[in-house]
């Protein structure tokens, strides 16, 4: 009987703290009030996180309710056989329980598919409908129009597992969650990557400045080249100077939208003014350097080492 007590006490407690968690994700959901958290926070993420523990809370809250009215069966016996003495009632009314469940259901997975951060599992035709195509009277090239020319094809990476990190030449080395380099402020800018291949497009950038980066792990003096890595093994340079100059972004959305895995995702290099070899996609470390003569995977096949768009495409004539 005691431990009956404590079950019953303690399924009480947790339908409180459910219905407090669906009340107050429920605000900051239909409200907005993550409008109001400072831009660097990243509201995409925040509202995708919200909007899942909403929807699990609700399915909490059905359940400990279900748990509760099975605990307390002769009250619910009664209050049952008063207000629905009917046999037609009482069908619809478990029929409405019935629905209500599958329905949160189903919109938990709904929600879990609309907002794949954790498996980085959204698809490119579900980013294209959303697709910003033209910004401050500019015409922005689609996403789509890239051609796939990656050395080992798209990459998958698991969102919760990716750590970026800043190594190398540096007085604190750095090992950062995808939220945490998006904490930092976030700037967008239209630039065109022009491939080597002789095709180009035009695209909204956002994401943070590498610059900003390097400021949390004290760059030292000697460090002049920083080497970018990728998921896939594919790396180049860029110098050091020039990232700094150019505020060179880090990118994480294109025209309007989370980069797709076949774009990039979770990071792109927003190399402007360089060939699209120098776009590292996939990027999982940066690597401070004094190496200025460093070659990345097409630099050793004899492309450019600057890969500058008004220079040379090669270092030497290929034979």
């Amino acid at each position: 009987m005691k431990k009956r007590l404590i079950f019953k006490d303690l399924v009480i407690l947790l339908l409180v703290v459910s219905f407090c968690v669906l009340a107050f994700t429920g605000i900051l959901k239909f409200k907005k009030v993550y409008s109001f958290l400072p831009a660097s926070s990243l509201p995409d993420l925040f509202l995708a996180r919200i909007t899942k523990l909403h929807e699990f809370s609700a399915l909490v809250l059905i359940f400990l309710v279900l748990t509760h009215l099975l605990i307390q069966r002769a009250w619910f016996k009664q209050f049952y056989q008063r207000f629905f003495s009917d046999p037609k009632t009482q069908s619809l009314f478990m029929f409405f329980l019935l629905f209500l469940l599958l329905f949160l259901i189903a919109r938990y997975l709904f929600v879990r598919q609309l907002f794949p951060f954790s498996n980085s599992s959204r698809t490119l035709n579900q980013l294209a409908a959303v697709e910003v195509r033209q910004y401050e009277g500019e015409n922005l090239s689609s996403i789509k129009s890239f051609r796939e020319n990656s050395i080992k094809g798209p990459q998958k990476i698991d969102i919760d597992k990716y750590r970026f990190e800043i190594t190398g030449l540096v007085g604190k080395p750095a090992s950062l969650t995808y939220e945490e380099v998006l904490n930092l402020p976030v700037y967008n800018k239209v630039v065109t990557l022009n491939c080597v291949e002789g095709w180009s497009s035009k695209i909204l950038w956002e994401g943070v400045v590498i610059s900003d980066l390097l400021q949390k792990v004290q760059v030292k003096p000697e460090a002049d080249t920083i080497i970018f890595h990728a998921y896939d093994g594919y790396t180049t340079s860029l110098s050091l100077d020039f990232v700094q100059a150019k505020n060179i972004l880090l990118a994480y959305k294109m025209n309007g939208v989370i980069l797709p895995p076949e774009r990039g995702f979770p990071f792109q290099v927003v190399a402007e003014d360089k060939w699209g070899y120098k776009w590292v996609k996939w990027v999982t470390k940066i690597e401070l350097s004094d190496n200025t003569d460093y070659k990345g995977y097409w630099e050793s096949a004899g492309y450019s080492r600057d890969g500058d768009f008004s220079g040379p495409k090669f270092e030497k004539q290929l034979r």
